[in-house]
């Protein structure tokens, strides 16, 4: 279990760190809402364990983030505040648990693997089209039993076409859930992206270009068609 640590009073992030870590659980910390997002758009996190209280984007705005990404990582929420109505918030919010400050290790590992274990029994299938075999869990990807290394867009790109069954994706929707609110919509990175994909599945190319229209996965890929580099 991977965890991402969002908690702004240092000696109180390495504590639990160390902690985690007795624990086998693996930790990162992040001191402030600017950290944990970046920190989130290069890592895969089992769990994120947030203080509500931190510099930049909120605890709150995090977790926002987290839920509108659709990856599904539970959120545990840590914080000071012990009253109802700021617990009400933090679950209407869309987090899966709450720690009041302070608290004993021990109680968070037992919450952080009861998470996990919930998260465990909610995964989403693995799906396979084509020869292809993409596992969401895992954020793995294979072709015809050959594992294929992505980046976290190619692979959210993939996952968007995939779950289309071969139906088509326009370039508008791609960047609509591959990713976040603030792309340019006239950016050219979804052509760029689905470039860099199709050389990294290889030949025969499998994503297939519809003009005017958008990309779809093939389920008969053939060199020289309308799946080609021009897209």
């Amino acid at each position: 279990m991977r965890v991402l640590i969002v908690e702004d009073e240092l000696y109180m992030a390495e504590a639990i760190r160390d902690g985690l870590r007795l624990e086998a659980i693996a930790a990162d910390i992040a001191g402030d809402g600017d950290t944990a997002l970046e920190l989130l758009s290069i890592n895969t996190y089992d769990i994120a364990v947030l203080d509500r209280d931190i510099p930049g984007p909120s605890g709150d705005e995090i977790a926002t983030r987290i839920i509108a990404s659709g990856t599904g990582m539970p959120i545990l929420m840590l914080t000071a505040a012990d009253r109802l109505d700021d617990k009400a918030t933090g679950f209407e919010l869309g987090a899966d648990d709450y720690l009041t400050k302070p608290f004993e290790l021990q109680e968070l590992v037992l919450r952080l693997r009861a998470l996990d274990r919930r998260r465990a029994h909610n995964r989403p299938p693995v799906r396979e089209i084509a020869g292809l075999r993409l596992d969401p869990f895992r954020r793995e990807v294979y072709r015809d039993d050959r594992y294929v290394a992505l980046t976290r867009k190619q692979f959210a790109v993939l996952e968007v076409l995939v779950g289309a069954e071969g139906g088509v994706v326009s370039a508008e929707e791609l960047l609509e859930r591959a990713w976040d609110a603030n792309a340019d919509p006239f950016t050219n990175a979804v052509r760029i992206t689905v470039s860099a994909l199709r050389k990294r599945l290889g030949e025969p190319l499998i994503i297939a270009t519809v003009p005017g229209a958008g990309y779809r996965i093939d389920a008969q890929p053939d060199t020289g068609h309308e799946g080609d580099e021009r897209g």
